[in-house]
């Protein structure tokens, strides 16, 4: 017993005996020593062993029997699988996982003095169960920054605030009409999340141009998922004959999920602009802060239209009564001061620094490959020739220490995937790129 400790003596007693008889160190039946005998041998009191005896007959540990003294109750012996795990995570030297931003580069100091200023300011009933689908101040900052940002028709009483774009698309199939089609290759998660609430999605194959109205006009889908900015994984940008395609397609009766994916790191010039500010009653806009800021904020917003503000909003509402007011309120702050915007201008110089030190390593250490995605985002596809061991490469590389991520599962089925990878760049150093590109070559040798 730790006399140091805050935890009282009695529960640390009580905690000790019961962990013994639910590991089974203590056995069913087994007599335990008196009270006094256990105080004596303890040096405590015999009042705090009757306290801690009286806590485990009651919660059926021990039971006492008069004349016959206190025995360990029958109990059931804890499961393996319910016992404290500290799994050691796979450690990685150079981690090139797709998706991730700068996790260093989080501007704590601005966050926190945004969170501050908007706790100065909110009222108290701010914190009650009013607002599941975002509060007002935060809506109206998110409304005003896609409409300066990103050509958006944002309308804050039809944006829902939501825990990133995957709750965003989760939230959805509940309330859009099926069947439901998205981008071959795609987003593999939008893929799952659609899987998992029962939608089965139709592939529509992408080309230089982006997604193929062609074959989505020809399938059954009333509701496509795309990112037509920056195309997922390929980083093809839909081409503007293929935008006026897919919204004449919308007009006759169907809905775009317009997944703005990386819209902010656009390198070679301004980002397009979102499909929703030219029909935004055929347009569900989607948005989050995961490559911006950090993904484990989990601050993502869904601009509607009109019919499907009710039920996204329910769906919301059901799903956990709302996100968090403290991060709502510093994100909002952060976008009407300014903040936000040095931040993603002060990244976006960084990544495009990184994107270069990459693309110059995999043309002096990977020259047989072919890289996608240059003009965006915070990755890189890189293909290489067909029938290329990329599995074998996989396990190689990994074996390294270097985490990469291969590009089958972006296809509904990935043994028709061309052998690629998709390399993340945000998170790394130049120097961590370069290594690990030459660790890539390594792994590539003699396949």
């Amino acid at each position: 017993m730790d006399r140091t400790s805050r935890t009282p003596l009695h529960r640390q007693l009580a905690d000790g005996l019961r962990d013994a008889i639910r590991t089974g160190r203590l056995a069913p039946a087994a007599r335990m020593p008196s009270t006094r005998v256990l105080a004596t041998d303890l040096g405590v009191s015999r009042r705090l062993v009757v306290e801690a005896y009286g806590q485990l007959s009651a919660e059926g540990f021990l039971h006492s029997t008069r004349g016959a003294g206190t025995r360990v109750a029958e109990v059931g012996a804890a499961p393996e699988s319910s016992r404290p795990r500290f799994d050691v995570p796979h450690r990685y030297t150079i981690d090139f996982a797709p998706g991730s931003p700068d996790l260093a580069s989080f501007p704590r100091q601005a966050w926190l003095r945004a969170l501050r200023q908007g706790l100065a300011e909110i009222e108290s009933s701010a914190f009650g169960y009013v607002t599941p689908h975002g509060l007002p101040t935060a809506r109206a900052a998110v409304a005003d920054y896609l409409r300066r940002t990103r050509g958006v028709v944002a309308d804050p009483s039809h944006i829902v605030l939501c825990s990133g774009a995957s709750q965003a698309v989760a939230l959805l199939t509940r309330c859009v009409q099926t069947p439901v089609a998205m981008e071959e290759p795609g987003f593999w998660l939008h893929r799952k999340m659609l899987e998992h609430n029962g939608i089965e999605p139709i592939a529509i194959p992408i080309d230089t141009d982006g997604l193929d109205v062609a074959a989505l006009a020809d399938s059954d889908a009333a509701t496509v998922l795309t990112t037509p900015a920056h195309q997922s994984p390929t980083g093809v940008v839909l081409s503007a004959a293929r935008r006026t395609a897919l919204l004449e397609w919308a007009r006759g009766g169907h809905l775009i999920i317009e997944d703005d994916y990386d819209a902010e790191y656009r390198y070679d010039r301004a980002p397009v602009g979102a499909l929703q500010g030219v029909a935004p009653d055929r347009v569900v806009y989607v948005g989050s802060t995961s490559k911006t800021l950090a993904p484990g904020l989990r601050i993502g917003w869904m601009v509607l239209p009109d019919e499907l503000v009710a039920p996204v909003r329910a769906a919301k509402a059901f799903a956990d009564t709302g996100s968090s007011v403290m991060d709502q309120i510093a994100f909002s702050h952060m976008l009407s001061s300014g903040a936000y915007d040095r931040h993603l201008r002060q990244m976006r110089r960084r990544y495009l620094g990184r994107r270069n030190t990459l693309l110059e390593a995999l043309s002096a250490y990977l020259p047989e490959a072919t890289v996608l995605g240059t003009a965006a985002g915070v990755h890189l596809t890189v293909r290489f020739p067909s029938g290329f061991p990329i599995d074998e490469m996989v396990r190689r590389i990994t074996d390294l220490r270097v985490r990469v991520e291969p590009l089958a599962p972006c296809y509904s089925d990935p043994a028709s995937a061309p052998p690629g990878l998709i390399l993340g760049y945000a998170n790394l150093t130049e120097s961590q790129i370069v290594a690990g590109v030459r660790m890539l070559s390594r792994a590539a040798a003699g396949l």
